[in-house]
């Protein structure tokens, strides 16, 4: 599954990806076309930071959903030797 959101500039239109686990309460970003320094704020009166805000909540859901029905991870401490 792909971890990353499609962040919409509020400037200049442009779309970009971000990863969805750095799309938190107090994260800025720069948009890699215009410079202009993105807030992400749950609050946030813009709309395309609140959709790439709940964007980034339903991929780390999926994430941890994967994440907890995968195959158990081995056993630590044990090592084969070949």
């Amino acid at each position: 599954m792909d971890d990353s959101v499609q962040v919409h500039c509020t400037r200049c239109r442009n779309v970009f990806r971000d990863r969805a686990r750095r799309l938190q309460n107090g994260y800025s970003r720069q948009c890699p076309c215009c410079e202009v320094v993105l807030f992400f704020e749950e609050t946030s009166p813009d709309k395309n930071i609140k959709r790439a805000m709940s964007s980034a909540r339903g991929v780390c859901k999926a994430l941890r959903e994967e994440e907890m029905a995968g195959p158990p991870k081995a056993i630590r401490g044990t090592r084969r030797s070949y």
